[in-house]
């Protein structure tokens, strides 16, 4: 088994614990806070990361390209975050509104990595898209 489906597994984990507190404090506090308390659990969590590392000397370095996909991710999962807090706000239960959310945003992601990065495509993988857009219609419409 490759190295990465272990890390795979453990941020799936992590991903399904965000959603479950997500759930929890919805409507319990304004997106605004929302997002301001993620960025702070987020700035604090990435210093203490890079002060870890610079202690073990790993070299730090950043190149202006990748600058710039950080700062996509990070405005990514602020409004991911924002999406969330309003679905679930909104009254949808976590059963429902993420795995929606998960498997759409999973095969937008394989379609992006199709069509801007040259990633292969088989008739395994199409077989497999129309299966989790199958999914999809399946859980939303139980």
């Amino acid at each position: 088994m490759p190295a990465w489906i272990f890390y795979a597994a453990i941020t799936a984990i992590t991903l399904a614990g965000a959603d479950f507190f997500v759930k929890l404090a919805a409507g319990k506090l304004s997106n605004s806070v929302a997002v301001f308390i993620y960025g702070t659990c987020t700035f604090l969590f990435g210093l203490g990361w890079v002060l870890w590392q610079r202690f073990q000397g790993v070299p730090q370095y950043a190149q202006p390209a990748g600058v710039l996909a950080a700062v996509g991710v990070g405005l990514a999962f602020s409004f991911v975050t924002v999406g969330l807090y309003t679905t679930f706000a909104a009254g949808a239960p976590i059963s429902l509104a993420s795995p929606f959310i998960r498997v759409v945003g999973l095969l937008l992601a394989s379609l992006i990595g199709l069509t801007l990065l040259g990633e292969p495509f088989s008739w395994r993988y199409a077989i497999g898209m129309l299966m989790a857009m199958g999914g999809v219609y399946l859980i939303v419409t139980r």
